[in-house]
């Protein structure tokens, strides 16, 4: 999938990375082709003070999987051919769906019960699904569920001696921050890249229906989806999700779909198999200094109810039109965006306390979230 992004007078593309890749062995297609070169002489016995991050990468990449997937795509067609009469007047046969060979990447997060995170779009139309581990297995995956919204999907798959990569904090990054990206670049196998935190927060890519990415400058490609962005602690950080490259290679802008999100969908997906949004039933917008200047207002962090629908969850507990949110449970609210999010990732039913600046004096409201 490709949402084109205009930046001055150059266009870029925002792309998706499980494309038609082909698959070298995952599922029994072999690719002839280059020869590996060798690696390199080790280190004179005694060497020090060689910077390395090896000894963490031993621990953290047998978690992070490849991921083959068999699906059909439907032809395309001219519409008169969905057309019955027409098919019959003219005889014209059905038509088939091609089956396709994408690659993708994925996170063991769950040892136990056999987890394994990666992207929605990695697995849409899926008929099979193939996991490869680094120590080489095989293994048939089961999609427990996905969720295009935030472009997150669930795999089982069984097996014995599994690694798990340990969550990380993905509220503590900051610009700057060190981090890893590990994944199945054009179904190449296994590769690790490194950089840094670019930014935080990144949204309005409209590549998913809720945007909080973690941009990294660490070389991501086609095939990384789904891959783990690791910490030097070798803590799980983000999946990686998306680039914006002018021909579909990396440039060094690439996005990760912060753990903060993955794990609150994880924890749906396994209980329901979907994710279930609560609706608060307002409209929002951000709070701009020229906005913020006519209400009388200090700051320009938060995000201003717009309008509050009739017979709604907000209605009940008492929202109005013009009450400008600045905290959800005490953590403060950075943008409409941040809180359209926010929102986006609370079940039906839950109870919350959203802090709002009405009149110059602020308050409470407590208000549960509708089906």
């Amino acid at each position: 999938m490709t949402t084109t992004l205009r930046f001055g007078a150059l266009r870029f593309a925002a792309l998706r990375f499980a494309g038609a890749m082909c698959v070298a062995g995952l599922l029994g297609i072999s690719v002839p082709g280059a020869t590996p070169a060798p690696a390199a002489a080790a280190l004179p016995a005694g060497v020090t003070g060689v910077t390395t991050i090896a000894p963490m990468l031993e621990q953290v990449t047998p978690a992070v999987v490849n991921i083959a997937v068999l699906s059909r795509a439907p032809q395309a067609e001219n519409p008169l051919l969905r057309d019955p009469f027409f098919r019959r007047f003219f005889n014209v046969p059905e038509q088939q769906a091609r089956p396709q060979v994408s690659a993708g990447s994925g996170v063991i997060v769950d040892a136990r019960r056999g987890y394994v995170i990666t992207n929605a779009h990695v697995v849409e139309n899926a008929q099979e699904i193939a996991v490869t581990l680094k120590d080489r297995r095989r293994l048939r995956a089961k999609l427990v569920g996905r969720d295009a919204a935030t472009d997150i999907a669930l795999l089982k798959i069984e097996a014995e001696n599994l690694t798990a990569l340990p969550w990380g904090d993905s509220d503590q990054l900051k610009v700057g921050d060190f981090l890893v990206a590990i994944g199945n670049p054009f179904g190449l196998g296994q590769t690790v890249t490194s950089g840094i935190v670019s930014a935080l927060g990144r949204s309005g890519l409209k590549i998913e229906g809720y945007e909080d990415f973690i941009q990294t400058d660490a070389s991501i490609n086609p095939g990384n989806s789904g891959g783990a962005l690791v910490n030097f602690n070798g803590e799980l950080v983000g999946i990686n999700t998306a680039i914006i490259g002018p021909a579909g290679g990396s440039v060094g802008i690439g996005f990760a779909v912060p753990v903060s999100i993955v794990r609150s969908v994880m924890e749906q997906l396994v209980e329901y198999g979907e994710v279930r949004r609560g609706r608060l039933g307002v409209s929002i917008q951000d709070l701009t200094p020229d906005l913020a200047d006519s209400m009388n207002l200090a700051g320009d962090a938060g995000a201003v109810i717009a309008q509050v629908e009739r017979g709604s969850a907000a209605e009940r507990a008492g929202f109005r039109s013009g009450d400008v949110v600045t905290a959800v449970n005490g953590r403060p609210v950075r943008s409409a965006t941040d809180f359209r999010n926010r929102m986006g990732l609370v079940r039906a039913g839950t109870p919350l306390q959203v802090t709002v600046l009405r009149g110059g004096s602020e308050r409470v409201l407590n208000v549960r979230t509708a089906n």
